[in-house]
């Protein structure tokens, strides 16, 4: 062997050794817990060789990590669609999404319209939608066997047999019912608050008909379970888990459109593997994926092709209660500039104090 060959070899040991070109690949994801399951972790490392980190966080924590490196640390970033633009527009802490490089054909197409609309940032758009979830009404049909609006909530005929949140959510609800759009006047403070005026009059008139404003996810369950409760303001995965036992009971998208929330993908400014940030993307988003994530996590995705794949018991709760009328119809938050959350704050705490 000649002193330039063993010269060769030792390079590429160095390389292919101690480097590891097979697992050199490292992709940094910060999410939320569970929405990086083992079981497909492994499934994409095993498929292309990229080692995936995960770093478990929250909207708050993701956005001061992010800010403290200016963009660092991690590739990929899931933060809710609508904490994305005001902190990129303050913080310049993502970097603008290359739809070519997304399989957007696998993607429900008014979801990747809202999350490109609301993530948009210098005509950019910044992520693209992952998992979802909503808020609308859960009934007893026995009961309510005609509820299907937030209009109910005051209905006087349920009287004593209502619940809701003392939470922005209901204000922006309710305000949907009566055929206002609250999130299209969030650029005129004055308009909002009017709005808000209106909202909150009408819920201190229906206050007679309210059995309690839940706090406590769990004994708002119990009430309905009881028959306490006939109508009420809650989330999806609420309405499924009482329908599993009483079929009476279930999640109701409201005929004015469920409110929804969108957690997403977002591409770090810094991050230094920007491809293989795009391979988990559509990796997560494929079909087979998709379903199996929401079979453990109970959370629908963005990924068209998920349903179909999904358990029985999981795919009849998306079925029944989330035909694509019903998803093309759901309310998806915006960003909420700072100064209405005084404004609802106070009239939260108006209602709370009528008599």
């Amino acid at each position: 062997m000649t002193r330039k060959t063993m010269l060769l070899i030792i390079g590429l040991v160095f390389v292919f050794g101690t480097t590891g070109m097979a697992s050199a690949e490292t992709l940094e994801l910060i999410t939320w817990k569970g929405y990086a399951p083992k079981v497909l972790v492994d499934k994409f490392q095993e498929e292309t060789g990229i080692t995936v980190k995960v770093t478990y966080s929250n909207n708050e924590e993701m956005i001061a990590k992010l800010r403290a490196t200016r963009g660092a640390g991690f590739d990929l970033a899931q933060p809710s669609q609508d904490r994305i633009a005001s902190v990129q527009e303050k913080y310049n802490i993502y970097q603008p999404i290359d739809l070519s490089k997304i399989k957007t054909d696998q993607i429900i197409p008014p979801m990747l319209e809202a999350v490109k609309v609301n993530t948009t940032v210098s005509g950019k758009p910044h992520a693209v939608p992952f998992c979802w979830g909503t808020s609308g009404l859960i009934v007893n049909k026995k009961f309510a066997p005609n509820a299907s609006d937030y209009s109910d909530l005051l209905n006087a005929f349920y009287n004593g047999r209502v619940s809701y949140r003392l939470k922005r959510p209901t204000l922006i609800a309710l305000a949907f019912s009566l055929g206002e759009n609250p999130f299209a006047k969030y650029s005129n403070a004055d308009a909002y608050q009017a709005l808000m005026d209106k909202v909150g009059n009408a819920m201190i008139d229906g206050k007679g008909f309210v059995k309690n404003y839940w706090t406590n996810g769990d004994a708002l369950l119990q009430s309905m379970r009881s028959n306490e409760i006939y109508v009420a303001m809650a989330w999806d995965g609420a309405g499924w888990k009482l329908h599993e036992e009483n079929p009476n009971i279930d999640f109701v998208a409201p005929r004015s459109g469920a409110l929804g929330w969108i957690d997403t993908f977002a591409l770090t400014a810094k991050a230094k593997n920007v491809e293989g940030a795009y391979k988990w993307i559509n990796f997560m988003l494929r079909g087979d994926n998709a379903a199996a994530f929401t079979n453990a996590e109970k959370y629908g995705t963005a990924s068209l092709g998920a349903t179909q794949l999904l358990d029985p018991a999981v795919k009849g709760n998306f079925e029944r209660c989330f035909p694509m009328q019903h998803i093309k119809n759901i309310k998806w938050y915006p960003p909420v500039p700072a100064k209405l959350e005084s404004i609802e704050g106070k009239i939260l705490d108006k209602v709370k104090a009528a008599q």
